[in-house]
């Protein structure tokens, strides 16, 4: 009986202290789309990474043009000009893997650029939040924008209009 008694008095103090955590929603989508340095950082991204596309596809196509033409011409072509061909064939096909991987490769031109971009802005955003939260009391914020998990959350605790304000783009 003692034990069924010290387990309601827990369950009662639990649920209370359950019910006094404060939390907030963010839109991140939302509020990056409403910054314009952001916006301008991924539309020049985008054109880098166009730009570089472009270089990868050209040495693909230059290799798929020497493979057609050897293709066209091995009947006519000796041992040592068919191995010189496809060398060069292979050759040109590594070239292209190679600046593929050092422009998108994990930690490639483009991840350095973007981390050069976005992480000054994606700071100032989160220490926006943290300075909301911290203020008001929020022990927890969620992202809505990449959080699948929340299937409703009240407009009353969204507080993505604040933090542009609090970052100088009032909404």
């Amino acid at each position: 009986m003692k034990k069924l008694i010290i387990c309601a008095i827990c369950a009662i103090f639990g649920l209370t202290s359950a019910s006094a955590q404060k939390f907030a929603l963010v839109d991140m989508e939302y509020i990056f789309k409403n910054i314009p340095a952001y916006e301008r950082a991924n539309e020049q991204l985008n054109q880098v990474s166009k730009k570089w596309q472009a270089e990868v596809d050209a040495l693909t196509t230059e290799a798929q043009t020497l493979y057609k033409n050897y293709q066209n011409e091995a009947v006519f072509l000796s041992k040592e000009q068919k191995k010189t061909r496809q060398d060069a064939i292979v050759e040109k096909e590594k070239q292209a893997a190679d600046l593929k991987k050092k422009y998108f490769g994990p930690d490639g031109e483009l991840f350095k650029k973007r981390t050069a971009l976005m992480s000054p802005i994606q700071d100032e955003v989160y220490n926006a939040i943290k300075d909301i939260a911290d203020l008001r009391g929020y022990q927890l914020v969620l992202d809505r924008a990449s959080d699948t998990g929340i299937i409703f959350g009240s407009p009353k605790i969204d507080i993505s209009s604040e933090v542009l304000k609090k970052l100088g783009y009032a909404n």
